[in-house]
């Protein structure tokens, strides 16, 4: 297919595709699905090999957000039946996380509930930052905290902090339809203020809220534009309580016509599947390793994931291996350009990882039409992070 040798070609040059060409992509038919999954694999060895980086969530602070975003179970007004507790103790937060380091995981992502920190939220986000790092040598850290405020970036940098996850989630144009509490425009001065203040930038999308095609493709774009390190991609998980609980319309092969789509915008990038893989992808899981090269380990924020153990498993039987702590994720070029060993910038809400519900992405043709939903496949996490249980890594 000329396209796709096309967008091949782009890919590999780190050449932007056309707006038109990343459509097509999202037109594509299932007939032509391993095709799509060939090229933009090829994209992603090209750039990363066969490596795939875990990354593992600590929630510092669940439920009770005062934000109105539709997709989250913490949101303000969730009926949803999730945890809800109040930080994490330093200690308690670098336990939480050394059982995601001990099963393999390379990043360790650091996320709270809530519109953005206090200075007293940096402090104690500081001190946990600083307990990880002085326990684990090697870790990189995430913190995913809401948008900031001037001077606490630096902060967190000055503690030890690698990356800032913020997402843009959908397209500025829809963005109001998803949430009301803050601004699209928000979130895009909180990548920018991660990225000023040396930052790897990590800021992705939610796929499955109503959005167009156009949508997606505008996101990813913008996504392009703002050059973070890492893009988490998340399908919209549906959860009981939320006020998209009901959408179920992603099927598996849309799911990897979406991420391949990222893939060939953003070539060089670390393209990462987040929240709702087990969900959406199902079996089809292993072919998503041939587009993203990083993904989460064990569970999310409020939902379980996938078992820690059949996660490696995975990845051994797809002919792809963990990426360890002596690896550099991205490209020298991008390093080179200012990023250090995670990469250069990350950006926006959940550190990459969604909670909350699916919707239809675009005019999805009869022949990919959603199944019925698997409520079986979404469970509140009730172990790990706040609980006596053993987390699931």
């Amino acid at each position: 297919m000329d396209l796709l040798n096309t967008l091949m070609d782009k890919g590999l040059r780190r050449e932007v595709p056309s707006r038109e060409e990343a459509l097509a992509v999202l037109a594509t038919s299932d007939d032509d699905l391993l095709d799509v999954v060939a090229a933009a694999g090829r994209v992603r060895r090209h750039w990363f090999g066969r490596r795939v980086k875990l990354n593992y969530l600590v929630n510092l602070k669940s439920g009770l957000c005062p934000e109105d975003c539709s997709y989250c179970s913490q949101r303000l007004g969730s009926t949803a039946g999730i945890l809800k507790y109040t930080w994490l103790k330093p200690d308690e937060a670098s336990k939480a996380a050394a059982a995601g380091l001990a099963g393999g995981a390379k990043r360790v992502c650091l996320v709270a509930s809530g519109r953005g920190p206090t200075d007293r939220d940096v402090d104690r986000v500081s001190d946990t930052i600083r307990t990880i790092k002085e326990q684990n040598e090697g870790v990189e850290v995430c913190a995913c905290l809401g948008l900031l405020s001037d001077g606490q970036a630096e902060r967190l940098r000055e503690a030890g902090a690698d990356a800032y996850n913020h997402n843009l989630n959908t397209s500025e144009g829809t963005y109001a339809d998803i949430t009301t509490t803050h601004t699209y425009a928000d979130r895009v001065d909180t990548v920018h203020k991660a990225h000023a203040a040396g930052l790897s930038a990590c800021s992705g999308l939610i796929a499955g809220m109503g959005e167009s095609d156009e949508d997606l493709v505008d996101v990813v774009f913008s996504l392009r534009a703002l050059d973070p390190d890492s893009v988490p991609v998340n399908f919209l998980i549906p959860v009981e309580g939320t006020p998209l609980a009901k959408e179920w319309n992603l099927t598996p092969q849309r799911c990897l016509r979406i991420l391949a789509m990222v893939r060939f915008v953003c070539p060089d990038v670390e393209v990462r599947i987040a929240g709702g893989r087990e969900v959406h992808l199902r079996t089809m899981q292993p072919l998503a390793l041939h587009l993203a090269n990083s993904i989460f380990l064990g569970d999310y924020l409020t939902t379980e994931g996938q078992a820690g153990k059949a996660d490696l498993e995975m990845i051994a039987d797809a002919g792809f291996e963990v990426e360890g702590t002596d690896q550099v994720t991205l490209p020298e070029h991008r390093v080179s350009a200012g990023g250090g060993g995670c990469g250069s910038h990350e950006g926006a809400g959940g550190c990459g990882s969604q909670e909350g519900a699916g919707g239809v992405c675009g005019s999805v043709p009869a022949a990919t039409a959603a199944a019925e939903p698997r409520t079986d496949l979404v469970a509140v996490r009730r172990r790990g992070a706040g609980t006596d249980l053993a987390p699931n890594a």
